[in-house]
């Protein structure tokens, strides 16, 4: 950890107690308040629904400054990772705190390609789903299954078995996603090529098929590896925090894991950017009026909210935005794509750039915004998106978890409670219940 200072904070409460609680300092002067001895010293426990205002850990994986509008994986702007790294890189310096060299990387893309195929007994249980089974249900399914097989990977305090098992779900994640995808349409499971650097083996699984032949488009997949990047990792979300949780009881890697995709799978979370698809699909069955939903959207009495605008941590523009807003008009004009809810998405960008009621308030673009725009483009459909972004934030988690195995802080995860339920009461006997 790399905490900056220490100090102290003095406070005194309503009956005159004096409390003393330390302060810490990180490299970027955010400042946290330790009440780790409030409660044993003070019998007082702090309230915070949500967390949103409660540091769990010390991490030293990624910053996100939500008022300036910037996003750094291990102190990388991820403009710089975006344009100058591939997925596989941006994985490597999540889990190891450095950027690769090129036999490191070379080392490590190898790895990976050696376990992308998964042992064939999981098959079964792919068949074993009804076909109309969400992919994202399957994903988490797979993941904690897969554990089954590596049983002998799963000790955490054993730094081998914790490389191998970050090497085996890096390698399979995307192969378990296209089985999902093509188990889902009743298309043929397709086998990975090691030949295709790592998204375009996810595209040739999710999209090729055995009587013909395909290969993925480099612009199409640098998009996509784009897209993965900017996903990666994104501070103390509900996700990563749910895998931090689950870890913290020393559930091996994969059960952890799966833990955080069913916490992505919310709809105020990984599925934000479905909600943006769904809307512009709703705006195009009323007519295509762009102009009636803005005006919804403004009037304060109205539930309507336009889905992929703001953000809850960014108060400027979300920095991963203007990276996809680069990449969506390459892959629409690559791919010629005529889609009529694409064609609505431009006019609400053009709308929330130009609008001083959308400018005032901060209501850019999001990420969810342009990711869904262009997870639509590629050709992905809607139930796939929150397992694309599974895929993404998978080295986040597994960077997550490692950092705090590995933290000597760390005590399992126990939030405490205010009790609001009834006080003591006498038990009364059945036949005197009335």
């Amino acid at each position: 950890m790399f905490t900056t200072s220490e100090g102290e904070l003095n406070i005194t409460a309503e009956d005159g107690t004096k409390i003393k609680l330390a302060t810490l300092t990180g490299t970027e002067g955010d400042v946290g308040i330790d009440v780790g001895k409030l409660r044993a010293e003070h019998h007082m426990v702090t309230l915070d629904y949500g967390f949103a205002n409660t540091a769990g850990c010390q991490s030293a994986i990624s910053f996100v400054d939500g008022d300036a509008g910037e996003l750094r994986y291990r102190g990388y702007n991820i403009e710089d990772l975006a344009e100058h790294s591939t997925f596989p890189q941006v994985a490597y310096l999540l889990l190891n705190g450095e950027l690769p060299t090129p036999s490191e990387l070379e080392e490590y893309e190898s790895a990976v390609r050696s376990h992308t195929l998964l042992n064939e007994e999981m098959k079964r249980m792919f068949d074993a789903f009804p076909r109309k089974a969400h992919p994202m249900g399957i994903l988490s399914a797979a993941t904690a299954a897969m554990s089954t097989f590596y049983e002998q990977y799963h000790n955490p305090r054993d730094a081998d078995s914790v490389r191998e098992s970050t090497i085996r779900l890096m390698a399979k994640l995307p192969t378990v996603a296209a089985f999902a995808y093509k188990k889902s349409i009743g298309q043929p499971y397709m086998y990975p090529r090691n030949d295709l650097d790592y998204t375009s083996n996810f595209l040739y699984m999710m999209f090729g098929l055995p009587v013909a032949p395909y290969e993925p488009d480099p612009v199409v997949s640098r998009a996509l590896d784009a897209l993965l990047i900017l996903h990666a990792d994104h501070g103390q979300n509900c996700s990563t925090s749910a895998v931090r949780l689950v870890g913290s009881s020393e559930a091996n890697l994969f059960a952890s894991v799966a833990g955080g995709m069913n916490a992505l799978w919310g709809p105020l979370h990984g599925g934000a950017n479905s909600a943006v698809v769904a809307m512009l699909n709703d705006i195009h069955e009323d007519g295509n009026d762009v102009a009636k939903y803005v005006k919804m959207a403004k009037d304060k009495d109205d539930p309507f909210r336009l889905m992929g605008f703001g953000h809850r941590v960014y108060k400027n523009f979300d920095p991963r935005a203007k990276i996809l807003k680069g990449f969506a008009g390459n892959v629409l004009e690559r791919l010629g794509v005529d889609d009529p809810l694409l064609d609505i998405a431009s006019k609400l960008e053009e709308v929330a750039l130009s609008d001083e009621y959308f400018i005032e308030r901060k209501l850019y673009p999001n990420i969810d915004f342009y990711s869904g725009m262009i997870f639509r483009a590629l050709g992905f459909p809607l139930r796939m998106f929150t397992v694309l972004f599974a895929i993404g934030r998978l080295p986040g988690w597994m960077a997550h978890w490692q950092e705090m195995i590995e933290d000597p802080n760390t005590r399992i995860s126990r939030p405490r409670q205010i009790y609001a339920g009834e006080t003591s009461r006498d038990y009364v006997e059945l036949e005197k219940r009335v």
